[in-house]
């Protein structure tokens, strides 16, 4: 069978099999995650090469977060994802995580993974990429990048997770569409205008590194609050942050 025919296959809803799949996806992806520590998800463009300003941004900014002893979190393929690993790798005090993809033409990790799960389901990849992390660094990119920026809004707004914080890096390339939500959304009452302040709009890495700091308490409060205490994700940051001390 044609690989391209096996995956439209596999998403059909009579396909019984396809409920095992998805189990196998969230039992690898909890097993394996649930202890790792306070962390950060990277989104962006797989098609930025090394030369690109933002790579290097987002290489530099993993780097100063995997300092502070921060994992950081990526879909594992190339472009964002590969500047965001290997910043994360060459400083070597954190967990460099990668979270690709099984596609009907292969999807390669990069070279920069101290950790590296595949998953044959685009949303069980999706929960894992936010489910552990407090802060979610959205970089320039392309669909997927906005699809997984305006998703991460929807759950703080509507409150189905914990609220962590969300930066928008790349001010010149991300600007009309932040103007777009402040005016357009805000004005026709689309949106709440406290809504825009889920969004952190900032070129600053000092400053997303320091609010990443800060997010890592209440973080925890709110996990407490949540009745997490047990969770071994919630013993995890309590650790870290004991150690920081």
């Amino acid at each position: 069978m044609p690989r391209g025919k096996k995956y439209i296959k596999d998403i059909q809803a009579g396909d019984v099999w396809s409920v095992f799949k998805i189990m196998s996806d969230f039992v690898e992806g909890f097993d394996e995650l649930k202890s790792i520590g306070p962390s950060v998800t990277f989104f962006g463009s797989a098609r930025l090469k090394e030369d690109n300003p933002y790579y290097q941004k987002a290489r530099k900014l993993a780097y100063m977060l995997a300092d502070r002893g921060f994992n950081i979190i990526t879909g594992g393929a190339g472009g964002i994802m590969e500047a965001a690993n290997r910043g994360a790798y060459e400083n070597g005090k954190s967990e460099s995580i990668g979270l690709n993809i099984e596609l009907p033409h292969e999807q390669k990790s990069n070279d920069y993974l101290t950790i590296n799960l595949k998953f044959d389901y685009f949303f069980a990849r999706k929960v894992m990429l936010i489910k552990y992390s407090l802060a979610y660094v959205i970089f320039p990119g392309g669909f997927g990048t906005l699809d997984e920026f305006f998703e991460s809004l929807t759950l703080v707004q509507t409150k189905k997770i914990s609220p962590i914080s969300i930066f928008l890096v790349g001010t010149d390339y991300w600007g009309p569409l932040y103007e777009f939500i402040k005016t357009t959304l805000v004005e026709n009452g689309t949106i709440a205008p406290e809504d825009v302040n889920i969004i952190t709009f900032t070129d600053d890495l000092g400053q997303i590194v320091e609010e990443v700091e800060t997010r890592l308490i209440t973080h925890i409060k709110d996990l407490k609050e949540a009745g997490m205490e047990e969770s071994e994700h919630y013993k995890a940051l309590v650790e870290f942050l004991a150690n920081k001390e």
